[in-house]
């Protein structure tokens, strides 16, 4: 993922959190909301209730690497705020694969209804 496609600023997460389209699953909670660039932008939440350092920093990299080598297409000018639930650190690589797919899938398809 790259530097441009990560939000970084606390207000404008919280923003996208208030104002934005709330889609969640067991355990996932993803909230999007169109911004005023080009591209599309990523956050991925971690609580500490998941683990420590470590193992908040290995969920994000596994969340990253998943939306990187998925052939998703997503709008260019949407943000988008990942939450990872306390329930993700009892599942695989390959389930967090199809849960998080499953409710990008999800999301995406719900966007071109509405257009």
């Amino acid at each position: 993922m790259k530097k441009l496609n990560i939000i970084k600023k606390q207000d404008e997460i919280n923003n996208i959190i208030k104002t934005g389209i709330l889609f969640k699953n067991k355990y996932f909670f993803i909230y999007n909301k169109k911004n005023n660039n080009k591209y599309h932008r990523f956050c991925i939440c971690v609580s500490k209730k998941l683990g420590n350092a470590v193992v908040r920093n290995k969920n994000k990299r596994q969340i990253k690497d998943i939306i990187d080598k998925s052939n998703l297409v997503f709008q260019s000018n949407m943000d988008y705020v990942i939450i990872l639930r306390k329930e993700i650190s009892d599942i695989s690589y390959d389930e967090k694969k199809k849960y998080l797919i499953d409710i990008l899938c999800k999301l995406e398809g719900e966007k071109n209804e509405e257009e």
